[in-house]
């Protein structure tokens, strides 16, 4: 066989998500043919994509309609993840930003996010995470590193802050730099100024996820993210009581405003039911039944995932262990919904324009 005839036949097979063939989205990379022997790498769009196994499945069931049944065909899996951010001034190593957001607190927003963080960086992709939370910040403790201060390098006569690195995610948080029993009195433009420094004065690197865990409610932190870095789109959190889907409405409508324009990723329900450990068929929907799941149905969004309510969940977070680490339906859970966020990241990525800075005047 020749590389056209190769090529010719991955075309038939289609990305499940991106309804393109691979050929034309470029996902198939180093075709070799030899005496016996087809080789040729695809190129995901994530290192978390859950459809890894099809898509290799797919290809391979192209090729062997137009070889000899003898013909070995090797297929390797890579990963680049996609991004619309070029030549971004800020921050322009960083592929995806993606806010974080719930409309109340005491959703698990902050363990939503940290789980999403690790699941993602378990998958092998680069993951930073900015605690943006600048009054109530608790990533230091979902990560153990409450102790921990990140260092300071002089580049070009300026002052950069280097994030601490935890359980392979890159982490910035005012928690690191504020006592542990102090509160953080500021008004609202010190915090903003303070967000936009973790964004311009820290050495993120190459990131393909740049994840930013936002505070209750729709306030200045939020405008100032969208102000001052194009963000990929935004996650809502929420549980499934109606007191929380009516602040989770909000905060969605935040982003969907025309002057903001912020595409909304998904819809995450949190604490979606009661399941004890030891009984892990059992489901008590102590908070309501399928209300982020109304919620994603209501406005046209996906539903990422519902993570249930777990003792194991709390005890990670306040022990600094994410629960992802531990494996299990609860591991399981976490990741399922990286994978979930991921895919749909790339997604928007495929569909939609390029993301820009909101230019707001509030």
């Amino acid at each position: 066989m020749t590389q056209s005839e190769v090529l010719r036949a991955l075309s038939t097979v289609q990305d499940p998500d991106l309804k393109r063939d691979l050929v034309t989205l470029n996902m198939i990379r180093d075709v070799k043919t030899e005496p016996g022997r087809v080789s040729f790498t695809v190129v995901l769009t994530t290192p978390a994509c859950p459809l890894k196994e099809k898509i290799r499945q797919d290809c391979e069931d192209a090729v062997r309609k137009v070889v000899d049944r003898q013909t070995v065909i090797d297929i390797s899996i890579t990963s680049s993840v996609t991004t619309l951010r070029d030549n971004a001034p800020l921050l322009p190593l960083v592929k995806n930003i993606v806010a974080i957001a719930s409309g109340k607190g005491g959703v698990g927003k902050s363990t939503i996010t940290s789980n999403l963080a690790v699941a993602l960086a378990q998958a092998g992709a680069k993951v930073g995470l900015i605690d943006a939370d600048i009054f109530g910040p608790s990533i230091p403790t979902m990560f153990n590193c409450e102790s921990e201060q990140p260092t300071v390098k002089q580049v070009n006569g300026k002052n950069i802050i280097v994030p601490i690195e935890q359980y392979g995610v890159k982490l910035i948080s005012i928690g690191f730099l504020t006592a542990p029993d102090s509160a953080v009195v500021w008004r609202g433009p010190m915090a903003s100024s303070a967000l936009k420094q973790f964004f311009g004065d820290a050495d993120w690197g190459e990131l393909d996820y740049l994840l930013i865990d936002l505070p209750p409610g729709t306030s200045d932190i939020h405008l100032t993210l969208v102000q001052t870095v194009p963000v990929t789109g935004a996650v809502i959190v929420t549980t499934p009581q109606k007191v929380a889907l009516a602040d989770a409405i909000k905060g969605l409508a935040m982003f969907r405003q025309p002057q903001i324009n912020v595409p909304v990723l998904g819809v995450v329900e949190n604490m979606a039911y009661f399941t004890p450990e030891e009984l892990p068929d059992n489901k008590y929907f102590i908070f309501g039944k399928d209300g982020g799941k109304n919620l994603s149905q209501k406005f046209d969004v996906p539903l990422l995932g519902q993570i249930p309510l777990v003792q194991s969940i709390r005890e990670s977070g306040d022990s600094g262990l994410p629960a992802v680490l531990k494996g299990g339906i609860i591991g399981e859970a976490f990741k399922n919904l990286a994978e979930s966020l991921a895919r749909h990241i790339a997604i928007r990525n495929a569909n939609f324009t390029q993301t820009k800075r909101v230019e707001l005047k509030v």
